[in-house]
């Protein structure tokens, strides 16, 4: 399926309309009500959110191993917060105007525990338009998103943005018809090696040895994180590992309350179908101008958070990490992370180092540009808990 075949599958069409703008701008300052899915940290929710994103680190995973480490007990994966809730994902106006979620910049505070319960408040802090080549008209829309615990602690902030395409635009640009209708063969060696990489995840993870903020210099290079090829397998377990997904009732009651979201797919009898539909079915895809089945925004920064965890070991803690999402990362790709130390300071008592990301598909396109800051435990001084 090329987006030049795209059926009718008579999603929502709405428009950008001046009219629509002056009302969404006026939404600016606005809080939203979040969305509720995982509000709990248990051993489960954290396994589950692990093995969603790929994360083979017995911190999250493993008791005995956690209760030796600097926190006593098991923490859950810094983006573990996404099962709450993924900032800047669109659920308000521009009603049938497709969006696609478009990058992520936290700042964290503190570590998630098990038995924390995580609350979140949206509030919509800005509204840009710009010309697109993908579909004329394209919206960005920022949400800025506060993660709290039980006890009232701020345990992160995110910055959220989206862009918002009418569908019909995207398929009349028709961007992608080259890409979607190449062939996506791959080298079998390059999958070997893809799949060897993540089977030996647990040899490169600096774990209980503390890697001292000392001991690294500005241009020391991160161990490669590799994810991929993409499978729906993948995509779904990302959504399980989210705690997304309704069924039967309690998706049509949701689909009373946001019908511009849903759609009636003739490939299932007429049956409601999430809009969403276009990171696990081809036709969906290719309705809202993608070249294929694509994966979700989160899940493909959360390997970042892997990526930085696996390096900085178990004492470290990640203060910002930001993800631009600047293509598509479709069934078949594989993505390849790499990042670059920067940048190092000793900052209010704090060992910093600041550290380029660069997320790459297998014919060498910038998938996922990133940065991050990361504290490391420091010789000079007691390390903060």
């Amino acid at each position: 399926m090329t987006t030049a075949e795209a059926p009718d599958l008579h999603l929502p069409e709405g428009t950008i309309t001046d009219e629509a703008m002056e009302n969404l701008r006026a939404r600016i300052g606005t809080q939203l009500r979040p969305e509720r899915y995982i509000r709990e940290a248990t051993i489960d929710t954290i396994t589950n959110f692990c093995n969603g994103i790929g994360d083979l680190n017995p911190l999250h995973r493993e008791p005995s191993a956690a209760q030796w480490s600097r926190h006593g007990t098991i923490v859950a994966p810094h983006l573990f917060l996404y099962a709450r809730t993924w900032p800047g994902r669109t659920r308000f106006g521009l009603a049938g105007v497709h969006g696609f979620h478009a990058g992520n910049d936290f700042t964290f505070y503190r570590r998630v525990r098990i038995g924390d319960r995580i609350d979140a408040v949206d509030k919509i802090t800005g509204v840009e338009e710009k010309p697109s080549k993908f579909s004329g008209r394209l919206v960005i829309t920022m949400i800025e998103t506060t993660f709290t615990n039980q006890q009232g602690e701020v345990v992160a902030v995110a910055q959220g943005w989206n862009t918002r395409h009418e569908r019909k635009a995207s398929r009349d640009t028709n961007k992608y018809k080259a890409e979607a209708e190449a062939e996506r063969t791959i080298d079998p060696e390059q999958v070997l090696r893809a799949e060897h990489m993540q089977i030996t995840e647990p040899e490169r993870l600096r774990g209980d040895n503390p890697r001292y903020w000392e001991d690294v210099e500005i241009g020391d290079r991160l161990d490669e994180l590799v994810r991929g090829p993409l499978t729906t397998t993948d995509i779904t377990a990302f959504l399980v590992g989210c705690g997304r997904g309704r069924a039967h009732g309690a998706m049509l009651l949701e689909a009373g309350r946001h019908s511009a979201h849903y759609f009636r797919n003739p490939d299932a009898g007429g049956a409601l179908e999430y809009t969403g539909m276009g990171h696990q079915l081809g036709s969906v895809a290719a309705q809202v101008g993608a070249p294929g089945v694509y994966d979700f925004g989160p899940q493909r920064i959360s390997w970042l958070g892997t990526f930085l965890e696996y390096w900085m070991g178990d004492d470290g803690f990640i203060k910002r990490l930001r993800g631009e999402l600047r293509r598509f990362n479709v069934v078949g790709d594989i993505t390849y992370i790499n990042g670059t130390v920067v940048g190092k300071r000793f900052e209010d008592g704090e060992g910093l180092v600041d550290i380029e990301i660069v997320g790459t598909n297998q014919r060498g396109e910038t998938t996922i540009p990133g940065l991050a800051t990361v504290r490391l435990p420091a010789k000079r001084v007691a390390d903060k808990p």
